[in-house]
């Protein structure tokens, strides 16, 4: 027996198959999903998201989303996922820096969705750096 997962940005699916194992980074911390684990449904936050497929770890970077656990399925639907391949370090560097600019001139106290978006971008920017810097070390 096998695990199920999807994958699913708004843009298409990005992987669905058989995996052994899943880690992913919760609202409460790095979560596991082996076979046949309790069923649930919970937030997920930007950072590496892992699973083991016929014996090879796969990572990708991941941004803000939710994951449901179905006894054998796991789908995680997220804003972004991208392998280290697809990452451009400079353009993403880029990103963040605009986006901690913006941060840095914006009212926090007005303009709190303005300042959560910011944020956001920031956090899913830091995802992908840290993704496309481990490989590079590897």
């Amino acid at each position: 027996m096998a695990l199920q997962l999807d994958i699913v940005t708004p843009e298409k699916k990005i992987f669905s198959g058989a995996v052994e194992n899943v880690y992913f980074p919760g609202t409460e911390g790095e979560m596991g999903v082996l076979e046949s684990h309790v069923a649930l449904v919970t937030g997920m936050v930007p950072g590496e998201l892992r699973y083991l497929q016929d014996g090879k770890v796969n990572e990708l970077a991941v941004g803000e989303g939710f994951v449901e656990v179905t006894g054998e399925k796991v789908t995680v639907l997220t804003d972004l996922a991208a392998t280290d391949e697809q990452i451009n370090e400079e353009k993403v560097e880029e990103a963040m820096r605009r986006a901690e600019e913006t941060l840095n001139k914006i009212d926090h106290s007005e303009n709190s969705e303005e300042v959560a978006a910011m944020q956001a971008t920031i956090a899913k920017s830091l995802a992908q750096l840290k993704l496309k810097r481990k490989r590079k070390n590897i």
